[in-house]
């Protein structure tokens, strides 16, 4: 191992994640480690796990394995939820002969302990996150854990119950954040708890009143869920000149009451629905996007087709649709009139027909109207990402960072947007 380790990081699932495998990456670097940007170059591997299903479990060991295979001189270090969940897949990770090291959940400290090489020295894990280093947005995690109990679930489980960040860091923390990226995505496990745990108590609309006030960068929320959205936050959404961007992601899971009390979920199909048709009306032009599981033990055609007229009738403009995976020790595991492979198979390819349909019909819509556009991407091969979250295709240079407003023109079947001489605002 070089004097100066070099790290490469990996990381399965969501945003939160994504977050804190930058928290890890921070840490290694002030201790004197530095970031690979690929395996080939490194003397380190940490990856950061997830386990929402057992596919995502097997995924990290897939990983693991073949990273041996071909890299035998490197140290392989596990962390992230998959080993936070239970005791028994902390140690099946642990007895892998492939893992020099495994951590229990996130915490850099633990981490950087498990690379002998580094400096030593009372961690820092507490001060702001400076920058994302593998990406153009950021993300800035506000809260942690879940206290909702739905049945298929096992991230609230690894997570633990809901804890929020005091909204001053936050504030300060996305300071230093704007300063290199032109977006934050505002992420967390249950960001629609946020604040609930606090003294006193502050809303997520009440924290994101202060981010816009006192930072400098677009804003976006990433999942939540659509009956925690209170009128402060779609006032916001309209009243702000897209800082906040108009783009909500309501994971739906499914549009049948019958499956969401099999899944334990809090919401009806009928609040929902209401919900996000009032949200809607209020803001207008707007991204809408949902998680939905399909094939849930229980899901028949009747408890199917109403979420397929669900979804027909709210105005998405993306869906993410995820056939049912079972997870070990989560009470879905145990249900039964389990849906066979194919069935499930056939419901998700028909709702995901749905919502490419859906999305294109609105992309439609927004053909000769402006839009805040951020570029994302690398040198060569960039995109333009709007407020409503449209992917656009850039005419003229361009690099990531650069902020500005152009007009959308259609243009071989997707979105195009012309770069002004004077980009980067």
């Amino acid at each position: 191992m070089n004097d100066r380790p070099a790290v490469w990081f990996h990381t399965f699932g969501c945003k939160a994640n994504q977050y804190d495998t930058e928290r890890i990456r921070q840490e290694l670097e002030r201790r004197g480690a530095e970031t690979a940007l690929d395996a080939d170059h490194a003397d380190v591997a940490v990856i950061n796990t997830c386990t929402v299903t057992n596919q995502a479990d097997a995924n990290a060991r897939h990983l693991v394995r073949r990273l041996r295979r071909r890299y035998p001189h490197l140290r392989i270090v596990v962390a992230g939820c998959s080993t936070a969940f239970r005791e028994a897949d902390y140690r099946a990770l642990e007895e892998l002969e492939e893992v020099d090291g495994v951590v229990a959940g996130h915490d850099p400290a633990a981490v950087a302990r498990e690379l002998p090489d580094l400096e030593s020295g009372p961690a820092a894990v507490d001060a702001p996150l400076a920058r994302n280093a593998r990406g153009t947005r950021a993300w800035l995690k506000i809260q942690d854990g879940c206290d909702r109990k739905c049945s298929f679930c096992a991230t609230r489980i690894a997570r633990g119950a809901s804890v929020s960040r005091p909204p001053d860091e936050i504030v300060a923390e996305a300071a230093i954040l704007a300063r290199s990226h032109p977006e934050l995505v505002i992420t967390g496990i249950h960001i629609g708890h946020y604040g609930r745990d606090l003294e006193p108590q502050v809303t997520l609309g009440e924290l994101c009143e202060r981010l816009l006030e006192r930072v400098s960068a677009r804003f976006r929320l990433s999942s939540i869920e659509a009956t925690e959205i209170d009128d402060r936050l779609v006032d916001l959404l309209v009243e702000s000149g897209g800082r906040l961007a108009p783009h909500l992601h309501v994971p739906l899971q499914s549009g049948s009451d019958r499956v969401l009390r099999l899944m334990r979920r809090w919401h009806t199909r009928a609040a929902y629905r209401s919900r996000v048709l009032a949200i809607s009306e209020r803001v207008g032009a707007m991204g809408l996007g949902a998680d939905i599981i399909v094939g849930f033990p229980g899901e028949g055609e009747e408890e199917f087709a109403e979420t397929h007229a669900l979804v027909e009738e709210l105005p998405f403009t993306y869906l993410h649709v995820f056939p049912y995976s079972v997870r070990d020790g989560t009470v879905a595991a145990t249900l039964p009139d389990r849906v066979r492979g194919d069935v499930a198979a056939g419901r998700s390819r028909a709702l995901r027909e749905l919502g490419f349909r859906k999305g294109r019909d609105y992309e439609a819509t927004r053909v000769g109207e402006t839009a805040d556009i951020v570029v994302e991407g690398r040198a060569g091969r960039v995109l333009g990402v709007t407020g409503d979250y449209l992917k656009v295709e850039l005419v003229g240079r361009a690099v990531p960072g650069d902020r500005f407003s152009a007009l959308l023109a259609g243009r071989a079947g997707s979105l195009a947007a012309g770069v002004p001489e004077a980009a980067a605002v």
